[in-house]
This record gives structure tokens, C-alpha cells and sequence, in this order.
């Protein structure tokens, strides 16, 4: 990394010895090509272009497109207007400048040449095209990006399927730490899975500029996976470090599910996953600002004491309202009436997002016969599966059911609305939300320690960490701050011998670089957030959603009504793809806002006829001067 960056700083020192010789031929100073953004400033000028574009020179990764619109432009000044020469010029820009300057052949024409000549489709559209992407990208980089949610951890107040832009400059806009990358790629190159889309050789320290708020309690916020510095490139949905553990407990010693995990038990789960690349993938890591995009809402800040009891969540030993639209699992009993997956989808409830009702779950209520029909733990290893996935024309299908003498017992995800919905069902019984128990151990619980034993319900209670917080460590605590301390913050961390040792030196204690936040989702039994993985830190932090333009289902998850797309067009949101009433929405911390599509469509149509009548009007008029003349 330290190589990369030297290596481009030399290239740039290069490229100003290209603009002294070039200054020397245009009868420019040329002692001003090596004074640092007046030599920008006097090139642009050079060229006739507009002064503020050496703004544009001194934001990473957008003055490395820069330096490519202006040795392009700069090339056909000097009658290089041909493709490969052009190409030659937008690619080694650094190095063709220094080619101009030295070349004795090469001779500035100016810009009065260009003008009186045709050109090409290169010369024609390159550096504009090159200019468009470079607006785009300080757009998307440091005020709004476009975003798709990929996961139904905020339903029902961010829906699977949401297209929603997020505003960078809420909490302040990230420098990129990693500047050479495909355009509007983040971590993949586009139509490829597992190929990256950025070089790490040049790496630039985090920065972020002034932002207009802080970040509060219950607000949605995006921001960069934690847990998604190390992926399995075929599994990259899931945490990769919460696989080697569930890998370990289930499929190489289950004794581990009640004990600590040890770095030998953790090493064998490691081999097994890097030698098994055929199935899980690649093993690479990310930088900070490429790792994936999350979206959750922040529970507790820095500073505050966070505590989840029975499912409802205390913030400084005060409960917090629980939104509108939050979802839980309950244990439904029906008399005689399954619930299909017509009727799941009607009521919009996602036929994978319930646990698996499993063998020991059936045993322990007393049942004698079961079936299940959906579920996305068919290869959980060490496992047995009872699930089979759904198949087109068999509507009838049961999910996440128990079937005992005659009652169904289902465990369904719901909202408060649904729940409504599920009593007023034909045959009911009962509707029961789904508790694990205060002291029951969940090694898939942050921190993943018997010492601590936590669950979703029932978590903490944990103070946040905070910016210059000091607090005592030692190894009964250190396994809540070690990934903070050692990754987050960027120390070297040791326990040896029953000591902690931060950057060689033995410490007691340690004190916070910077702010951390508990993410959760709103559906509380069906996310991977904070309570997976832990904190996120401030410097992860990407934004706050503000609008969704588009919103239309997901068919693996709504398989009947989110199908077709042509004849959606016609249907409402309950039987077609499209959530019509979620277009061009705005986002609130309680949710979105009403529609405006159809506002939309109205201006885009008085806009067309508007266009429309001045058009005709100005050909009317152009007809009528000349039949004067």
C-alpha cells in the first residue's frame, strides 16, 4: 500500500515536468508547473476550460478521471486526434504528458485548429463522456447514491426490493480510502460475482468531511458491513466469521455451542471453508469503503447503556417505543386450516423469513408429526434438513409448520397489522410471539461467549463506546472490546498469559478513538445486525436513506403475486410485482412518507406539452419570417 502510494506521487511529479515543457511550448511560466494546483489551474486555462474544474483535481479519485479529460484534450491540441493516440492519452495520461513536453516532433497547433476540423467519434465523445462520468461520480461519491434493500431486516418500513437514494452529506462524506475503481462499481465489477472492482495498491488514510447532523437515536442509517472485511465470495450474504463458528459448534464439535470457541477449534473451521472453494467461494478481504452496504436502525449511540429485555429494547434503563411496522416470530395455532403460500403472499407475509421449526422444537411441545416446505437451511452443516423448496403449481404447501392431532402450529413473522390479520383467520387458536429465555446462550450472539450469555431477546446490557471513554479491560471483559480495540481502532492486541497487551505495552485500560452505534433491524427475529456482530464504528459510516423512487417485489420471497412484470402494470400492489403506493416516497425514521408518483407524472406531462407547444410555436413563427421575407 505504502509502495502504491509513493509510486503515484512519483507519476504525478513526472506529469509536472510533462507540464513544464509544455508551458515552455505554449509560451506559458513555466516555473508555475510545479506549484500545486496553480500548475492545475494554468493548464485549465491553457485549454480554455472553465477555472473551477481545478476543484476537481484534488478530490481522490476524481483527479485521477481529470487527469485523463485533460491530457485527452490536451493531445489533440497537439493535433493527436486519432484513436490509439487518444486511448494512449486517457490511459497513461501521467507518462503522454511527459511524451508532448519532451518530443521535439510533437507541436502545440492550439485550440483554433481543433475548432476548424472534424473529428471522429473518439475525440467527439471521449472527453465529454469522461467528464460525465466524473460529474456522476462526485454526485454519487459525496451527496446521493443509489441503493437497492437486499434483505428484509427493516421490514415493513424498508421493504425488500426498495430502490432508495441515500444522502452522504447527512453525517458527512467519506474521502475514498481506495480511489482507483471501476466507476459506479462498489466491491464487484459489473456482470461478474467474484471479480473486484478496485486496485489496493494506492490506499489514502479515512477522512471524512462536515456533516450538517449528528447521528440519533432510531434513525436509518446505511453504512459499510463491519463483519465484511473477510468474505467467502460465494456466501458473501453471510458473516463470514459467524459461518466459521456455526461451521465449528455444528458440523466439527457441538460441545463448542456451550463454550468459549478456542483459536485451534476456529482453525480447523477455517481450513475446511478455504478448502471447500468450489462451494463457499474465494476467501478475499475489503477495505473499510468497500465493504457491503447494510441498512438499519441506530438503537443506541455512543455513550448510551443498551439493553434488550423480552424482545423490547432499553436505552439508560428507559424503554424505547417499538415502531409501528417492527416484526416479530409468533407461534400461530390454527384448528384444521393450513396456511398456504396463496395465502401468504395475499397478506404479504415472506414465506422464507420464519425460523425453521426443527425436530427439537416438535419433540419438546409434544408433537408426533410434522411438515415444513420452505426453508433456506437446507445446507446448514451437521444439520438435518426438513425443508424442500417451493414448486410452481403446488400452491398448497405448508410453512414452518407442525401438524398435532387438530391444530397447525406455525411460526409466522409479523407486525402488529398482520397479527390482527392471522386472528380473523378461520380456526383460530392462539398467537403467541416467540421469547428466548434471560441466560439462554447463543454462540451466534455477539460476543460469542458463554461469559456473556446473551440472545436476540434478551441482550447486555452494553455501554457504547464513545470517543475518549476510558474503561477497564482485562481477559473477563476483553471479548466485548477486542475486534473494537484490535480492528476497529487499529492497535495490535495480545492476551498472553492472563495480560493484555495494546501495541507491545501492557494496559488495565483503554480509551475509545472514536464513536460506536448498535444497528438493529425492525424485524427483530429475522436480522443480522449488532446483535450478530457487534458495534458499528463511525468511520463504517455511510448515510441516511432519503427517498425511494421504485419499489416492487421480490419473487423468490413474494412467489405468486411478485412475478410477472407486464402484466403488473395493470394490477394493484396487493395482486401485481409493483408496490405502486411506495413510489417516490420520502424516508422518515418512522417511515416513508405518502406517495408523490403521482405528482411525478403530472410535472413530466406539463412538462412534455410545454415542450411540445413552444416547439410547434417556434416553427410557426420560423414559417411565418420567412413567408415575410
Amino acid at each position: 500500500m505504502f509502495i502504491g502510494n509513493v509510486i503515484f506521487l512519483l507519476l504525478v511529479l513526472i506529469s509536472f515536468a510533462g507540464l513544464y515543457k509544455i508551458f515552455e511550448k505554449t509560451g506559458r511560466a513555466t516555473w508555475k508547473a510545479f506549484i500545486p494546483f496553480l500548475n492545475f489551474y494554468e493548464w485549465i486555462k491553457l485549454l480554455e476550460r472553465p477555472w473551477w474544474w481545478v476543484f476537481l483535481m484534488i478530490v481522490p479519485g476524481v483527479n485521477i478521471l481529470m487527469y485523463s479529460v485533460l491530457t485527452v484534450i490536451t493531445a489533440q491540441y497537439f493535433g493527436k486526434r486519432k484513436t490509439m493516440d487518444l486511448t494512449l492519452a486517457a490511459f497513461f495520461s501521467f507518462l503522454y504528458l511527459v511524451f508532448l513536453g519532451f518530443s521535439k516532433e510533437e507541436k502545440w497547433t492550439g485550440i483554433e485548429d481543433i475548432k476548424n476540423k472534424k473529428g471522429g467519434f473518439m475525440r467527439t465523445w471521449l472527453d465529454p463522456l469522461i467528464f460525465a462520468v466524473i460529474a456522476a461520480t462526485v454526485i454519487r461519491t459525496f451527496f446521493l447514491e443509489a441503493f437497492t434493500i437486499p434483505t428484509s431486516s427493516l421490514e415493513k418500513s424498508l421493504m425488500v426490493g426498495d430502490f432508495l437514494f441515500v444522502n452522504k452529506f447527512a453525517y458527512g462524506a467519506k474521502i475514498p480510502q481506495t480511489p482507483i475503481a471501476f466507476p459506479f462499481a462498489h466491491h464487484t465489477l459489473p456482470f461478474t460475482k467474484e471479480t473486484k472492482s478496485y486496485l489496493e495498491w494506492m490506499k489514502l488514510p479515512y477522512f471524512r468531511l462536515p456533516g450538517y447532523s449528528d447521528i440519533k437515536n432510531y434513525d436509518i442509517v446505511v453504512f459499510n458491513y463491519p463483519d465484511g472485511d473477510t468474505v467467502l465470495l460465494k456466501a458473501q450474504d453471510r458473516s463470514y466469521y459467524n459461518f466459521m463458528r456455526q461451521y465449528a459448534a455444528e458440523g466439527i464439535d457441538t460441545s463448542f455451542k456451550h463454550k468459549p470457541f478456542t483459536a485451534d477449534i476456529l482453525s480447523q473451521a477455517r481450513t475446511i471453508l478455504i478448502n471447500n472453494e468450489q462451494q463457499f467461494g474465494r476467501l478475499a478481504a475489503r477495505p473499510s469503503d468497500k465493504r457491503e452496504h447494510y441498512v438499519k436502525r441506530c438503537v443506541a449511540i455512543a455513550g448510551d447503556k443498551f439493553e434488550v429485555r423480552d424482545g423490547e429494547i432499553y436505552i439508560n434503563e428507559k424503554q424505547l417505543p417499538t415502531p409501528e411496522n417492527a416484526q416479530h416470530n409468533y407461534i400461530v395455532k390454527l384448528a384444521n386450516n393450513y396456511i398456504d403460500v396463496k395465502m401468504l403472499d395475499k397478506l404479504d407475509i415472506y414465506v422464507d423469513e420464519a425460523y425453521m421449526l426443527n425436530k427439537d422444537f416438535a419433540e419438546s411441545n409434544g408433537v408426533l408429526q410434522f411438515s415444513l416446505s420452505w426453508s433456506s437451511m437446507n445446507n446448514t452443516p451437521g444439520k438435518e434438513s426438513y425443508g424442500r423448496p417451493y414448486e410452481e403449481g403446488n400452491d398448497s404447501l405448508v410453512f414452518n409448520s407442525i401438524k398435532t392431532g387438530d391444530t397447525s402450529i406455525y411460526m409466522l413473522n409479523l407486525t402488529k397489522a398482520k397479527i390482527e390479520q392471522i386472528r380473523a383467520l378461520p380456526g383460530f387458536e392462539s398467537c403467541v410471539r416467540k421469547n428466548e429465555a434471560k441466560g439462554k446462550y447463543d454462540y451466534s450472539i455477539f460476543p460469542h461467549h458463554p461469559r456473556y450469555p446473551w440472545n436476540n431477546d434478551n441482550f447486555g446490557p452494553f455501554v457504547m463506546p464513545k470517543t475518549g471513554m476510558t474503561i477497564p479491560i482485562d481477559t473477563s471483559n476483553i471479548c466485548l472490546y477486542d475486534r473494537i480495540i484490535d480492528v476497529y481502532d487499529n492497535n495490535d492486541l495480545e492476551v498472553r498469559n492472563g495480560k493484555i497487551f495494546i501495541n507491545g505495552a501492557e494496559t488495565k485500560t483503554y480509551t475509545f478513538k472514536q464513536d460506536y452505534y448498535f444497528m438493529m433491524g425492525d424485524n427483530r427475529h429475522n436480522s443480522a445486525d449488532s446483535r450478530s456482530w457487534g458495534v458499528v464504528p463511525f468511520d463504517h459510516v455511510v448515510g441516511k436513506p432519503v427517498f425511494v423512487w421504485l419499489s416492487m417485489k421480490d419473487p423468490e420471497k413474494n412467489p405468486i403475486s411478485g412475478k410477472s412484470w407486464m402484466s403488473s402494470l395493470t394490477k394493484n400492489s396487493k395482486d401485481g410485482k409493483f408496490r405502486w403506493e411506495r413510489f417516490f416516497c420520502f424516508v422518515s425514521d418512522k417511515g416513508l412518507s405518502r406517495s408523490y408518483f403521482i405528482h411525478f407524472l403530472v410535472i413530466v406531462f406539463v412538462w412534455w406539452g410545454t415542450a411540445k407547444y413552444l416547439r410547434k410555436r417556434r416553427e410557426k413563427k420560423e414559417v411565418t419570417n420567412k413567408e415575410i421575407k
